[in-house]
């Protein structure tokens, strides 16, 4: 089942349930899709339908925004702001590949930074050319950027 049927089976089944949060989560990542799926027409035609890989990188940037989102307003002592912003990542992370656990991504970095000879933080770039193709959409740049930071760390 694609992203976009599961989306709407999902939303009908919100509706009935009604589940306001998750009904409006679930058109929030519609109209991502859709924006995502617009702006793509103009490369490969008007009758461009999205594909599930570019709908994944879609709502992976729409989580990233919305941990983000949750970071800044812990900062600003806004804890109500961040719960709800927690329960909309909650809803969109049911639509991301499962992700890695910090044990397989540190696996991961070391791989990386065996092969790619890195020694300092220096080669931080060699190592996150490596790490990055492998945890597209199933790690956080930002957890993975860190991690690989640490590693190279004295």
């Amino acid at each position: 089942m694609s992203i976009k049927h599961r989306l709407d089976t999902d939303m009908k089944q919100s509706m009935k349930d009604r589940e306001q949060r998750t009904v409006t989560c679930i058109r929030m990542l519609k109209s991502k899709l859709l924006e995502r799926e617009v702006a793509m027409r103009a490369d490969k035609g008007a009758d461009y339908r999205i594909e599930d890989d570019e709908a994944q990188a879609a709502i992976s940037a729409y989580a990233k925004q919305r941990r983000d989102s949750i970071e800044s307003f812990r900062q600003a002592g806004r804890d109500d702001l961040a719960e709800a912003e927690q329960a909309e990542l909650e809803v969109v992370g049911g639509y991301l590949p499962e992700q890695l656990t910090p044990e397989q991504l540190e696996a991961l970095i070391r791989q990386a930074i065996e092969e790619s000879g890195a020694t300092s933080v220096k080669d931080l770039g060699a190592v996150m050319k490596l790490v990055m193709p492998k945890t597209k959409g199933l790690a956080d740049g930002k957890a993975v950027n860190q991690l690989v930071r640490h590693l190279l760390s004295p």
